[in-house]
This record gives structure tokens, sequence and C-alpha cells, in this order.
């Protein structure tokens, strides 16, 4: 993993959450929401929560009386998530890292995390601190990206920017997003933290945008591979947003863009 793959900063969060989360968040967060509220949490525990896309699903879902705590490691994203969902005092924002969560031992009924676990520099430890957070009848419910080849417009976006960097074109989505999908590893260190009843579930769903140029704008701007083209040639950061809208637009049309996007959704208990 890059030193840039896990900074969401600066004009990075505000566009993560204006374009990414309805492109392809929004439909798994309700997911996540979903199978949260099936387990009547009175306590829940959210980590790497970004810019509250699942914080907001979740929220909706639950009744008046829970309390739910929503952490993540980077500070702009939180901010984002709390200007959101400002006014539901319900919810107790926190920044935290994920393999040192600053928590009680068995405090939460539910620990919940979207799209987070590819991030994380030692995941065993994350999901240990999981464990020991959360109670002994408790749930863990996350999600991670699969493979880049099944996430169409990210694999033509990445695909499209080596040519403008040939010799060492931008490879975050692939490494660090798409990067965490094979399910026998997820299983495996899920063990390893003390895990023991484990569910692996793959779950396609259509990402929609209104144009290429939406794409582009979405993956180009509003994550770390903002970083990556800039740390190439910060000049060329429109050039490659126009390489990949053109990209999109020839494969996909000049009027909105629909994608294939799949995920791996898991649910454990000790």
């Amino acid at each position: 993993m890059s030193a840039t793959d896990k900074v969401f900063a600066g004009s990075i969060p505000g566009i993560y959450d204006e374009y990414l989360v309805p492109m392809i968040f929004a439909v798994y967060a309700d997911d996540i929401a979903r199978r949260v509220a099936a387990r009547s949490p009175s306590v829940l525990l959210e980590i790497a929560a970004g810019t509250g896309a699942v914080t907001r699903a979740v929220a909706a879902a639950l009744p008046r009386g829970i309390r739910y705590v929503a952490t993540d490691l980077n500070e702009p994203m939180l901010a984002v998530a709390a200007r959101r969902q400002a006014g539901d005092d319900r919810i107790t924002w926190r920044q935290a890292d994920a393999m040192a969560l600053p928590f009680g031992d068995a405090e939460f009924d539910v620990v919940c995390c979207q799209f987070g676990a590819m991030f994380f520099p030692g995941r065993i430890k994350a999901y240990g601190e999981v464990k020991r957070v959360m109670k002994p009848d408790g749930t863990f419910v996350f999600n991670v990206w699969d493979r880049i080849e099944d996430n169409v417009l990210t694999q033509e976006a990445t695909v499209a920017l080596e040519t403008l960097f040939p010799d060492d074109p931008p490879r975050f989505m692939v490494r660090t997003p798409h990067g965490y999908y094979d399910q026998a590893v997820i299983r495996d260190d899920l063990e390893q933290a003390g895990f023991r009843d484990i569910s692996i579930e793959t779950r396609p769903e259509i990402s929609r945008a209104p144009s290429a140029e939406y794409v582009a704008t979405a993956l180009c701007q509003g994550t770390p591979l903002r970083s990556e083209i800039e740390a190439r040639d910060a000049s060329k950061l429109q050039a490659a947003t126009d390489i990949v809208a053109e990209v999109i637009r020839r494969r996909h049309g000049s009027g909105p863009v629909e994608g294939k996007i799949q995920a791996i959704v898991i649910e454990a208990r000790p």
C-alpha cells in the first residue's frame, strides 16, 4: 500500500461524497443497514465511516433509543459525515484507528464497516480489535470490493490512465480498493483474529451515473487516485479526467452510464 492510499484530504472528501457515494456506495450501504437492523443493536460501532454513507443508511433503519459511535481515521472525511448527519443525537463522531480502537472490551452489539478493511495495514490486528470491543454474542458486518475485473467502470478508468502514464500507470484502484478479494484469505484472517462463525456472500449490483464525465470526476478526483495522478504530474489531473471520460463515453455512450459493480459481504461472529 502506498503512503497516499489512505489520504482523503483537500477536495477529495467533498467530491467523494457528492459523486462516489451515489454512484457505487449507496446501494451497498443500504445492504449493510438491512443486515445491521436485523440484529436489533442497542449499541453500535462503525469503523472507517468515511463521509457517512452507511451511517445515514443505518441511522434511518434503527430506532431512537440506540447509541451509535461512528469513527474514521481521516478527520476530513468524518467532518463531512458529521455535517450531513447534524442533529442526530444518537450518533457520536470520533477519529479512531481501526487497529487501536479507543473503547473498552465488550462494549458493542454490532460492529460494521463499509469498504474499509482493504485500507487496514494489519487486518488481523484490526479484526482482533473488533472482536475485543464487541460483545460475545455480537456480529461484525462488513464488505470489501471484489476484484477490479468485476467492477467495470473502475477497470476501464484504470486501463485508460495507462495511455497517459505508460511508463508508470497509477495502480491505486487495483492495489488497494480492489486488492483484498480472496475469500479464503479473508476467512483465514478472521479466524486468526478469533472469529469462528463466518458467512461470506458475493453481491453484484449496477453502478449508475448521469454521464461519462461524472464517472471520470468521481474516480480521478474523488479518491486517492487523484494523489497518485498528481504525484506523476500535477498539471495532468484534468487531462487524466478527460481521458477517462472519453473512454467511458466510447464504451457506454454520451448519456447516462451503467456498469457492473461487485462486492463481497461478510458477517462474522466469535
